[in-house]
């Protein structure tokens, strides 16, 4: 192996220097400072960051004030620098975040997006106080058997773009067309799903923060009231189509697989699948086989 590419012992790896919240840390030269909260035990709101995604700092929900900066700073894409003072938790830092999911919780149905409704009660957003401001409202667009899209529920955080685009997919399939109120995400021309360059990969639905993109057995359990994520199990297995290795968390319900996700630590997947291994799962609760009866052949 040539030097370039052996592995960089861990004596020998660059540290930076900040402090998080009045705490000294020490994390790897490139790691954000998103990355420095976490190391600090600083729970920090995101909503467009994904650990398998590229930041594109559209949500400003993760802002946090650095000493010397005129503004705000996007925790997820700032690298981390010597010498850095961060204050995630100021009045300035708290207002923002506020602000920010009010506006987002005025405009958009969130009642699916439990981790940002989470969020909003840590900070006391408060959305009816802006009861004047125009909702999205556009019906539920089901054109498959596999996924949904339901754009009232869009905040518009671009993680379906990038899966389906550099950072996972190549495909792109999709982008945000309009400006503006009217911005959404669309498919080339608007054309319906089965249409467009998508090849449902799915890898759009894993990443969606709000029920925007669903599966479409989510979609049609939550219906008729029988989507209970509390009683589902979760098992980790390989998929089975080809020999990549890719892994699958299969979210069982009533014994029934009712959707499939993959770990976004895993170093084959990243967390994004192929049509195979995110929707490829029915032949499962196929019937049993059972041969013929003794005789039966010659009848």
């Amino acid at each position: 192996m040539s030097e370039t590419m052996a592995a960089t012992p861990a004596s020998q790896t660059q540290m930076v220097t900040l402090t998080v919240d009045g705490a000294e840390i020490s994390v790897p030269a490139g790691q954000t400072v998103l990355a420095a909260c976490t190391a600090a035990g600083v729970s920090t709101p995101t909503i467009c960051w994904a650990p398998n995604l590229t930041p594109v700092n559209v949500c400003r929900v993760c802002v946090v004030e650095l000493e010397g900066s005129r503004t705000l700073v996007p925790a997820c894409s700032r690298p981390a620098e010597d010498g850095m003072v961060i204050s995630t938790d100021s009045d300035r830092v708290r207002h923002s975040r506020r602000m920010v999911l009010e506006f987002l919780g005025s405009a958009n149905d969130l009642s699916q997006a439990t981790e940002i409704n989470e969020w909003s009660a840590e900070y006391g957003a408060d959305p009816d106080r802006y009861d004047m401001a125009e909702q999205v409202d556009e019906p539920v667009r089901v054109q498959d058997e596999l996924y949904i899209r339901a754009y009232d529920r869009c905040v518009l955080c671009y993680k379906c773009v990038e899966a389906c685009g550099d950072d996972a997919q190549h495909t792109f399939a999709i982008a945000v067309a309009g400006r503006g109120f009217d911005a959404r995400i669309r498919t080339e021309y608007d054309v319906e799903l089965p249409e467009s360059a998508c090849v449902y990969c799915g890898n759009c639905v894993a990443v969606c923060p709000t029920g925007a993109l669903q599966f479409r057995t989510e979609f049609d359990l939550r219906a008729v009231g029988e989507w209970r994520p509390d009683s589902q199990t979760v098992t980790r297995t390989v998929c089975s189509y080809c020999g990549v290795g890719c892994n699958l968390d299969l979210h069982v319900q009533d014994e029934r697989i009712v959707k499939v996700t993959s770990p976004a630590d895993h170093s084959v997947t990243s967390g994004h699948l192929c049509i195979k291994g995110r929707f490829g799962w029915q032949y499962v609760h196929a019937p049993a086989f059972e041969p013929p009866a003794p005789g039966a052949a010659g009848q």
